[in-house]
This record gives structure tokens, C-alpha cells and sequence, in this order.
């Protein structure tokens, strides 16, 4: 009995020490829940697909300016430099065209170009599903989940020209206004897209305003992520070997890819956390009512037909 109680000292005194420190409680039930859920995998996934639509989409995306603009050549290649800008990794080692051709080819690149973006916005629902632990039988079907892709994906290009405009009336600025304000713009974009994908994509249960932490996080990580990918460009691929630059920008893009599909999932178990008050977490095995919690949903989340009944039990702690 002693031997007992001696055992359980060191994990009462790590959960006593979280809740007094509920800033540190809240990252600990994020990294946990991120762990049960495991989100690296469900971020390979994300990034896996991007990986392969990148450059379709960016295709389509030009393509569709270069017909909306195609009366003022500048403001196309302003709109252009401002889309391949959210992507530094690539954006200045690529030089996209657009598509051209009859009718039928043109329809076909752009059939093509949006079964490509499906993947990555499909593999990013799947992974809040989790997240959120929705049951296989609430989630959307193959044709609501692609109708909310394709939702999904003309929101965001309309934001990436809306963006444009603001980036050019800021970019003139003198001095550090220009800068600034570029990244301010940055924040600002990156907060209304993820706040569109948490929202059409997530949880019905929470509201916007509770989807804020995540939100924010994720968009900051992001813009984040772009100037750190600036900075890999101009500074190690720009002055490297034309073999070790190609093998560097592959592999940064992935690397980069990767840490925005992480940081992604990362931002919706904040949310989760959050809205279910998910915290204090056991830092080893699951000795609290929030681990069971956890558990428990995620079981649940088994079910695939309405007759189908999920119980799940525990034994002594």
C-alpha cells in the first residue's frame, strides 16, 4: 500500500503543478490530444496531397486571372507575384504560365486542376473529423464533401484576389510601411482563410467565436512559415549548386508543406481543447476524467450506422 502511494506521488504532483499553471495545462492537453489523435499522420496526409495539387492549383488560380484581368497585362502580373508570394519556397523559382488551348482542353485542365485541390481540402476534413471526433455516420457523404471542396476553394481563390488589391495599394509604402503592412496583410488574409476552413470544414458544435484561439494560431504560424520560407530561399537555394538547389527546393517544400499541415492540425486540437475544456491532461497513461473524455470520443467516433451502439468503460484508476 505504501509502494502505492509512493508510485502516485510523482504523477499528482505533475497534474497538482498544471493546474496551478493553466498556460501550461492547455499546450500539454494540446500535444496530448494531438498524440491521441495521432496528428502527425493525419498532417502527412494534408501534406501529401498539397504536395501533389500545388501546382495544378496554382495553374488554374493564374489561369482564371489572366481571363478576369486580361485587359491590364500589370495588374495580372501584380495579382500573379502576389499568389506565388503566399508560397515563398517556390514562388520565386517557378514561373507558372496559364492554361491555353480549345474549349475542351481548357475545361479539361480545369476539371483536372480542381480534383487535384479536392485532396488536399478532403484529407484537411478528414483530419477536423478526427479532431473533433465525429462519428463516421454524421460525417458528409462523397457528394457533400466534395460540394463543400469546391465551395471551399473558390472562397479561398476569391480571397487570394481580393488580397492582391490590398497588397498593391500597401506596397508603394515608404520606409517600413511597406513591410509592415505587407505582413500585416499576410496575418490578415491567413486569419479570414483559416477561419473559412475551420468553419466550413469543422465541428457544427462550435461557433466562429470559440473557433478564434485555433484561428489565430494558425494564422500566425503561417505567416510565420512564409517568411521563414523567404528566408530559405533568398539566402540558401538563390547562391546554391544548380543539382543541390533543385534537391534543396524539393526538400524544402516538403519540409515547409509538412510544418503548415502540423501546425494546422495543431491550431484545431487547440480549438478542441478549448471548447471542451479538454485540460488538465495525465501526462503518462489516463488518470484523469479529461483523459477518459478523450478516450471515450474517440471510440465513439467508431460508429458507422445509427442501429451501431458504442459503450465504453473503465476500470479503476
Amino acid at each position: 500500500m505504501h509502494q502505492g502511494m509512493d508510485a502516485k506521488r510523482p504523477l499528482r504532483a505533475v497534474d497538482g503543478f498544471q493546474q496551478r499553471h493553466a498556460a501550461l495545462a492547455v499546450p500539454v492537453a494540446v500535444v496530448k490530444k494531438f498524440g491521441d489523435d495521432q496528428g502527425a499522420n493525419l498532417a502527412g496526409l494534408i501534406a501529401f496531397r498539397a504536395f501533389f495539387s500545388l501546382f495544378p492549383l496554382l495553374l488554374l488560380l493564374t489561369t482564371v486571372l489572366g481571363y478576369v484581368l486580361a485587359g491590364d497585362p500589370s495588374l495580372r502580373q501584380q495579382a500573379v507575384d502576389s499568389v506565388l508570394t503566399q508560397f515563398p519556397v517556390i514562388g520565386e523559382q517557378v514561373e507558372v504560365s496559364t492554361l491555353e488551348g480549345s474549349g475542351v482542353a481548357l475545361a479539361v485542365g480545369v476539371a483536372g486542376s480542381l480534383w487535384a485541390g479536392f485532396g488536399v481540402v478532403i484529407a484537411t476534413e478528414h483530419a477536423l473529423d478526427r479532431v473533433w471526433a465525429v462519428p463516421f455516420r454524421d460525417r458528409p457523404d462523397f457528394l457533400t464533401s466534395r460540394l463543400r471542396a469546391l465551395v471551399l476553394l473558390v472562397v479561398l481563390g476569391t480571397l487570394t484576389v481580393v488580397s492582391t488589391v490590398a497588397s498593391g495599394l500597401v506596397g508603394g509604402g515608404a520606409g517600413l510601411l511597406g513591410p509592415v503592412g505587407g505582413i500585416a496583410i499576410s496575418v490578415g488574409i491567413n486569419l479570414l482563410v483559416f477561419g473559412t476552413v475551420f468553419t466550413l470544414l469543422g465541428s457544427r458544435e462550435a461557433s466562429f467565436s470559440r473557433l478564434l484561439p485555433g484561428v489565430v494560431l494558425a494564422a500566425v504560424c503561417w505567416s510565420g512559415l512564409q517568411l521563414v520560407g523567404g528566408w530559405f530561399v533568398s539566402h540558401e537555394v538563390r547562391n546554391a549548386a544548380p543539382a543541390y538547389g533543385t534537391f534543396a527546393l524539393v526538400l524544402g517544400l516538403l519540409v515547409w508543406i509538412n510544418l503548415g499541415a502540423v501546425l494546422t492540425v495543431l491550431s484545431a486540437e487547440l480549438n478542441v481543447v478549448w471548447e471542451r475544456r479538454l485540460w488538465p491532461r495525465s501526462l503518462l497513461g489516463a488518470g484523469r476524467e479529461e483523459d477518459e473524455r478523450v478516450m471515450r470520443a474517440i471510440a465513439k467516433a467508431q460508429a458507422r450506422d445509427d442501429s451501431q451502439r458504442i459503450d465504453v468503460d473503465f476500470g479503476p484508476r
